[in-house]
């Protein structure tokens, strides 16, 4: 397939975290054209993410890393409007969302985290996941775990089955495990498959990645580096791993994980460099089988990566790109009346404050986990769905099955969201592209 053939599939939208007058742009890969301007945005890193193909989420960043309250944008990519403003009760810093758009997470410069609805915008659940300022998170690929990276280095796993428990959402949500293994700062995570194994990645200012074992959270290998690692990204075949560092260099790592035993050391020396950054790099993401690659250099770039060269250079005068998220061309243009029916996601308000549960109208029970943590991690898993072991691994004498317990709320939610007990805050805004048609005022088309 040509390169245009590809290209003109996916737009790549960005943004910066140090001006909210840059805003977001969405560029077109294979011409470099601009399709769409958002004004007014400056997203915390790890702070933007496309929600099922229809929306762009951005965490406002603060002035000076205030710990005050802060925001969370939702903006429609096919209709230019106003966006939903969610107010939060602290500044966010990285937010994600699961792979089926259901729930939003965010952690903040507190060490607090928090899990929405997206629906119904109701806050399931605040909690403090670390006493350090939390600074990159990704769920896995089953949207069985949520992972934390943070500012000191630390690594925490937290089971969604836990989190998602509305009856025991004023306590403390079980924690699977830890790992204190990296000396600095998280910077990057990603998760692979590695067989019958599920694997995350991560990288860190210490200057290594580290390959964990996800359920068990068993280190397998760790990457090193002569500069500190800044962003990382995963080849969509899994057998490469792109490691940004902070002299703008860009190290392309074989991943040969297969049936590790035990840990093992792999130096830069096995590994070839991408050069073309002067300054360090921001953020790495791919389309399709091409690289693209930010930097403080104000520049991002597309690569071929089989022949370690640069395809297009794109400049960024207004400031350096520090958040990079692919979408769909498509996600861009106005929906039909039948799109409107097949394809209508309602987004909310997103709520400041945890509501009071109602389990008696759409809200079902969830097995919790034990609040011990002695208890050692699993360390034998069969089969692919993660949560499906961990219920097995941590079972209660009553052995209620609760992945069918979690797929009975996610289709009463499903099937209650205009329920009011449901939503949450009667105040609440809800945004359905069915039947929402206000003034244009915040997207500017180029």
């Amino acid at each position: 397939m040509e390169m245009g053939e590809k290209m003109n599939k996916e737009a790549l939208v960005v943004c910066s975290d140090k001006s909210t007058g840059i805003g977001i742009t969405v560029w077109d890969l294979e011409t470099g054209e601009q399709l769409l301007h958002i004004p007014t945005c400056a997203a915390a890193p790890h702070g933007l993410f496309c929600l099922r193909n229809q929306f762009i989420v951005a965490s406002q960043s603060n002035r000076h890393g205030s710990f005050g309250g802060g925001s969370i944008f939702i903006w429609p990519l096919n209709k230019p409007q106003s966006p939903l403003r969610s107010y939060t009760l602290e500044a966010m810093g990285p937010i994600s969302c699961t792979k089926d758009g259901l729930y939003i997470a965010g952690g903040a410069p507190s060490g607090n985290a928090y899990l929405w609805e997206v629906t119904s915008g109701r806050l399931l659940r605040t909690w403090h996941a670390h006493h350090k300022s939390l600074k990159c998170m990704v769920f896995s690929d089953d949207d069985s775990l949520l992972i934390f990276g943070c500012t000191d280095g630390i690594i925490s796993v937290w089971p969604m089955i836990s989190l998602v428990d509305v009856e025991d959402s004023g306590s403390s949500p079980s924690l699977l495990y830890y790992s204190s293994e990296h000396r600095s700062s998280i910077t990057g995570l990603v998760t692979m498959s590695a067989g019958a194994r599920s694997i995350f990645i991560s990288s860190s200012l210490d200057g290594t990645c580290k390959v964990w074992e996800l359920v068990s959270g068993r280190h397998l290998q760790t990457l090193v580096y002569p500069m500190s690692v800044t962003a990382i990204a995963l080849h969509p075949l899994e057998q490469h791993l792109f490691s940004g560092s902070v002299d703008g260099n860009i190290f392309v790592n074989v991943l040969d994980i297969g049936a590790v035993e035990d840990c093992f050391v792999t130096t830069e020396d096995q590994a070839f460099v991408l050069k073309v950054h002067n300054e360090s790099i921001t953020a790495l993401t791919f389309s399709g089988f091409h690289l693209i690659s930010a930097s403080e250099d104000f520049t991002f770039c597309l690569w071929d990566t089989i022949n370690r060269v640069v395809l297009r250079r794109f400049n960024n005068i207004k400031g350096a790109v520090t958040n990079m998220v692919v979408i769909k061309q498509s996600s861009l243009f106005p929906i039909s009346n039948h799109q409107r029916v097949t394809h209508q996601f309602q987004v909310s308000l997103l709520q400041k404050y945890p509501q009071p549960s109602n389990p008696g109208k759409g809200m079902a029970t969830f097995l919790s986990f034990p609040a011990s943590h002695s208890e050692p991690p699993p360390t034998h898993f069969h089969g692919n769905n993660l949560l499906d072991h961990l219920i097995s691994a941590r079972r209660t004498n009553t052995c209620y099955a609760a992945k069918e317990i979690g797929e009975k709320h996610r289709r009463s939610n499903m099937g209650n969201k205009h329920d009011k007990a449901c939503n949450g805050d009667k105040q609440a805004f809800a945004m359905s592209f069915a039947g929402y048609d206000a003034v244009p005022v915040a997207m500017q088309p180029v």
